[in-house]
């Protein structure tokens, strides 16, 4: 089921143009599903011989048919072509909702029968084991930059394995379809997968070689091509550093965002000496690497580090006469059950001071991109002349393309003309660690996000309605629905620290969500096996544990070394986890019909997936009051007779 889940949310928002930077909407589609099914596994009907075919078929449509979620405004940027189109996001987020929900609920059905035949705990146990084989698989892939196809030959094993004889014939049928339409993604030329995107690669119409377009999850992402092109005929913004600070001695240069090589081409033809090349996503340098026409990576002054930049900066101690920002944009969120993008926590002010850290005396601070609005470069501009104490040199080009320069001492700037911020009105705070969102103007909350969130609470309540009967018959696991709710907020919480202290990398995402399936087993475990106190002190606990982690803000323990800051980072983000979980454990081993319990609990996390938009207004520190207050009610609700079981 979390394999299946997983791999719907990488492979549609590889596939739908846009639906990668709103893969929490699948994630909360998954939820549906999962509640879904474990109601309707109470039922003499099924919805599992219905799911293969549905994942088939909705494979098969978005590969036949191309579907770009249609995304304009200048509320929240989003990094895209110059043209889009499409259906509106209001429209086919919930229509991606639906069906993740149905496929899912395939899986879930089966899950949910089984939590019928065994006692409670138990079932769960079987069930976060297997969750655990289950991220462990799909990790594994991800490390191996596996194509599509084997994400599809495993997902279609546990389809037949599961099947009833009876199903196996016609499983058969929908498989070869399903691995049909996988094999032909997998062997088109061109494609390839990183931990984070479907790579895909075209020449370029130029005549000239050494050109190639570069497309993450359908986007144009990079255009590779020769330095001297890119300084002398192509984009202005790569040459403005160094007309703005011609001083610079260059003799060490950090460049964070130097994917397929044309940013490092460019330093080492000005001259650089020494190159660290910082990327977070390891088939894009590969791609730079060998394809490259001018080299760069082959380089001996040149060492690669596949990293988060943040964190690269966090963990070195070189100082460098330039530290560059180089087109460091994503096209997609760091997980499904957060708003980080993989680079929110690198134009932050605290991301800033630490770039100024690093700089020599007489160093310098560049950045460029292509910003779609001039509120954007404003703010940015604004981020950099509150940490640096002065104006830095803004060079703006056609389509709100700019380069933000500035060196330690003003005196080494060499303006064309000075910052004149063009936003209308005050310019936007800068982002912070706590409130990441960079691209989210603030103004207000956004129409698309009210819409959407407004028609997945409908349809969950439809459901729940349609298949569980009277909301009144599920009065007695209210206190469940309100833990599920504070849980995912305080999992998406998590996933920020650790994001903001390790970087944004898969890799420290699949730890972060392996770490906490692991103190969950780990308190249905000491709920099984030892005495626990009753609900009243375990409640205690839990609010005690959410105050300290509140107290003690994540950027606090960033000075720390590597092991110091983990073992901080674990006891405060897993702590209240622990304690949360083996107050569940106690309500859930008591429940009468756990397949309502459970699936009124994971529904619960869909308001919590709602809930969690709150970060944009109140920042992500206090998303734990939120979830403070989740779990009061909880306590509130909690059965008397259950609130004082040991």
């Amino acid at each position: 089921m979390l394999f299946v889940e997983l791999a719907l949310i990488r492979w549609l928002g590889a596939n739908i143009v846009h639906l990668s930077y709103f893969s929490n909407f699948v994630l909360l589609g998954s939820f549906l599903g999962v509640g879904a099914g474990f109601l309707i596994s109470r039922k003499e009907w099924s919805i599992w011989p219905f799911s293969l075919p549905i994942l088939s078929i909705l494979v098969i449509s978005v590969l036949l048919f191309p579907v770009s979620i249609e995304r304009a405004g200048s509320d929240v940027i989003y990094f895209t072509s110059l043209e889009v189109s499409g259906p509106p996001a209001w429209l086919a987020l919930p229509v991606v909702f639906v069906l993740v929900a149905t496929i899912i609920a395939g899986p879930a059905e089966i899950v949910g029968r089984c939590f019928g035949e065994l006692p409670p705990l138990s079932a769960y146990r079987y069930d976060l084991i297997g969750s655990l084989l289950g991220i462990g698989a799909f990790t594994a892939l991800s490390f191996l930059q596996a194509p599509s196809i084997a994400w599809g030959l495993i997902a279609i094993v546990f389809y037949q394995v599961l099947a009833t004889k009876g199903r196996r014939v016609v499983n058969l049928a929908w498989s070869a379809f399903l691995a049909i339409a996988l094999c032909v993604e997998t062997f088109t030329p061109g494609v390839s997968w990183s931990p984070y995107y479907k790579i895909t690669t075209y020449r370029s119409d130029r005549d000239a070689p050494g050109f190639l377009l570069i497309k993450a999850n359908g986007v144009p992402h990079q255009l590779m091509a020769p330095a001297s092109w890119k300084v002398k005929q192509g984009e202005r913004i790569y040459e403005a550093p160094y007309l703005r600070l011609p001083t610079n001695k260059l003799d060490d240069v950090l460049i964070i965002g130097a994917g397929s090589g044309s940013d490092v081409a460019i330093a080492l033809q000005e001259h650089a000496k020494r190159i660290d090349a910082v990327d977070i996503d390891p088939r894009i340098l590969q791609i730079g690497t060998n394809q490259n026409i001018d080299r760069p990576y082959a380089n001996p002054n040149v060492t690669k580090h596949v990293n988060d930049g943040r964190a690269f900066l966090e963990s070195t101690n070189r100082k460098y006469d330039l530290i560059l920002f180089a087109l460091p944009d994503s096209l997609t969120l760091v997980s499904g059950a957060s708003q980080i993008r993989l680079e929110s926590f690198l134009f932050t002010k605290q991301a800033i001071e630490s770039v100024r850290r690093h700089l020599k005396p007489d160093g310098a601070f560049a950045m460029y991109n292509y910003y779609r609005e001039t509120w954007l470069i404003d703010r940015l501009a604004g981020t950099v002349a509150k940490v640096f104490g002065h104006s830095p040199c803004v060079d703006t080009f056609a389509g709100a393309q700019a380069t933000i320069s500035v060196a330690m001492k003003q005196s080494a700037q060499r303006c064309q003309l000075s910052w004149n911020p063009a936003s209308t009105g005050s310019i936007i705070e800068p982002a912070t660690d706590d409130a990441p969102f960079l691209y989210f103007r603030g103004d207000d909350f956004p129409p698309l996000y009210t819409i959407t969130l407004l028609g997945i609470l409908i349809t969950s309540l439809v459901v729940v309605r349609s298949l569980g009967g009277p909301l009144k018959g599920m009065r007695p696991y209210a206190d469940l629905f309100f833990m599920g709710a504070a849980f995912l907020l305080l999992e998406t919480k998590n996933i920020a620290t650790f994001a903001l202290l390790f970087g944004t990398t898969w890799f420290v995402n699949a730890l972060v969500f392996t770490g906490v399936l692991l103190i969950v087993l780990a308190a249905v475990e000491t709920t099984r096996r030892l005495r626990t106190p009753p609900l009243p002190v375990v409640y205690a606990a839990i609010a005690a544990s959410l105050a300290t982690a509140w107290i003690i803000h994540p950027e606090w323990l960033l000075p720390l070394p590597f092991l110091p800051r983990l073992a901080a980072a674990t006891l405060l983000a897993f702590m209240p986890i622990y304690l949360a979980n083996v107050a569940f454990s106690k309500r859930f081993q008591e429940t009468a019909d756990s397949q309502s319990a459970f699936a009124i609990n994971l529904l619960g996390t869909i308001v919590g997936g709602c809930l969690e938009y709150c970060a944009l207004y109140l920042g992500y520190n206090n998303l734990l009051i939120v979830t403070g207050l989740l779990y009061l009610i909880a306590f509130l609700l909690v059965p008397r007779q259950m609130a004082k079981v040991a």
